[in-house]
């Protein structure tokens, strides 16, 4: 439903990460007043690196965490650059920068500054500046009439909380930072080594402890001892693909390399890797662990390990939020959401961009983006709150009836779905192109796992690609 009145309304973004960003972009396009409140010094959310880990939890129990990024200094995209651009703005290749199809995070954060340049976005970001508190004017109102209380504090005034009242807040905090840790027996009493891939950045501490300090190097390479030093047993749990990644770093400098997985049915490209290593091993997951330093897994076996590397996920939090229960966490299930974007109790004046996982995501977040401006500005309205209720009930029933577990319920991994997530707006379907590129990455990772991100033979696509409007509409420089 289209409505001719046009309101424009005070809005607050929180992060400035790629949701955050097209976020803001396109609230402005429609009319209202943004602010993005950043908590760190530039925009990227996840891809802006932060190579300094030292003061966070090693396992990130904290509630409040001091490192967003996760993001490990070898870290390369898993999709090729072609379909990751948003849909007016493609992902070129720039001179002088890296250029290949699947380049290292750095080159996804330059690409997230021009964004942010070409669309004039930065003026209207405040970086440094934490939040506090985001939490509901008292009134009578719900949804569309709500007002927004955001407390926000900046980091060089530490003792001054600003408090400022919107018309509506967008959470586009991302979902990769506050780690998902397994429920291990002996876990909270095992004395080793124990870390999340969180604060995981290059594979050189796992060498040896003794070995972390330069001169510990020099001294070992001029007495030519290297290869007698005692070299550290290591466990990873989870078969991610950062697990797999984090492994395959690991087995250079480790003596042992143990890839702890729910199923021991892994991939060709997985196992081409482990056939190749005689450091690396795969294992089922862990039974116990036990205070002599000893990983019992669920077959029997067992080890004495150095270190456990958890590359277990990240949950969803918002810690600033207070919504008085009507936007609950539960399990990765952040809910009840409409189309994983809208609260039904509270929106069009609440609402998330960048929940969904396993998706192209910055066409599906621009989307979501038009969308929310669009509600606030009056031009479409959402369904009646008990319509949306049942929609996102109807979600839930088709999960539990598929027996997909509650924290897989915004894995979408379904272009289809996306496609009509973009109807609601006549945002355009995604390009076949694009879909099909996606699709051949994949299955190049599942059997090339080593070299698919400098291997592939999807030429006719990528010329397909090259060739679309999309990347016409603009000429690489």
């Amino acid at each position: 439903m289209v409505s001719p009145l046009s309101l424009s309304k005070n809005v607050c973004v929180i992060g400035a990460g790629p949701s955050g960003l097209v976020a803001a972009r396109e609230l402005r396009k429609e009319g209202h007043n943004v602010v993005v409140l950043e908590q760190r010094c530039d925009v990227g959310g996840q891809w802006l690196y932060e190579p300094n880990v030292e003061g966070e939890d090693p396992l990130g129990k904290k509630k409040v965490l001091q490192v967003h990024s996760s993001i490990y200094s070898s870290l390369r995209l898993i999709s090729p650059r072609e379909i990751m651009g948003f849909t007016d703005f493609p992902f070129l290749v720039k001179k002088g920068r890296d250029a290949r199809r699947f380049p290292g995070h750095r080159e996804l954060w330059l690409y997230l500054k021009d964004f942010c340049e070409h669309f004039g976005l930065r003026e209207m970001i405040r970086f440094n500046t934490s939040v506090e508190c985001v939490r509901m004017v008292e009134h009578d109102g719900i949804g569309r009439d709500l007002k927004w209380m955001v407390k926000s504090k900046e980091k060089s005034k530490e003792e001054t909380v600003v408090e400022e009242v919107f018309d509506a807040v967008v959470v586009a905090t991302g979902h990769y930072s506050h780690p998902r840790l397994p429920a291990i027996k002996g876990m909270d009493t095992w004395k080793r080594k124990q870390l999340h891939s969180h604060i995981y950045r290059v594979p050189e501490p796992f060498r040896n402890e003794v070995m972390q300090k330069a001169f510990y190097f020099q001294l070992a390479e001029r007495d030519n001892k290297i290869n007698s030093l005692r070299l550290q047993i290591v466990v990873v749990v989870g078969n991610s693909l950062s697990g797999q990644d984090i492994s395959m770093e690991l087995v250079e400098v480790a003596k042992e390399v143990h890839l702890s997985a729910k199923s021991l049915n892994i991939t060709e490209g997985l196992s081409k890797v482990i056939s190749k290593h005689d450091n690396l091993h795969l294992r089922p997951q862990i039974e116990a662990l036990q205070e002599d330093g000893r990983v019992l897994f669920v077959d029997g076996s067992w080890l004495i390990a150095d270190a456990i590397l958890h590359c277990t996920g990240y949950s969803y939090t918002f810690p600033f939020l207070d919504t008085k229960g009507r936007v609950a966490v539960d399990d990765d299930r952040v809910g009840p959401l409409y189309e994983h974007t809208f609260p039904p109790s509270l929106a069009p004046s609440l609402s998330f961009v960048g929940i969904p996982r396993k998706i192209i995501g910055f066409p599906f977040f621009e989307a979501q983006a038009k969308w929310i401006a669009q509600l606030l500005s009056g031009k479409r309205r959402l369904p009646p709150r008990d319509e949306m209720m049942r929609c996102v009930e109807e979600l839930y029933r088709s999960r539990d009836a598929a027996s997909i577990p509650k924290h897989y319920t915004h894995d979408i991994a379904d272009f289809e779905y996306c496609d009509r997530y973009g109807d609601h707006i006549g945002f355009p379907h995604l390009e076949e192109w694009r879909k099909q590129l996606c699709l051949s990455a994949l299955v190049n990772a599942d059997a090339n796992l080593e070299a698919y991100r400098d291997s592939w033979d999807d030429h006719e696509l990528l010329q397909q690609a090259l060739q679309s409007p999309h990347f016409t509409q603009f000429k690489a420089s």
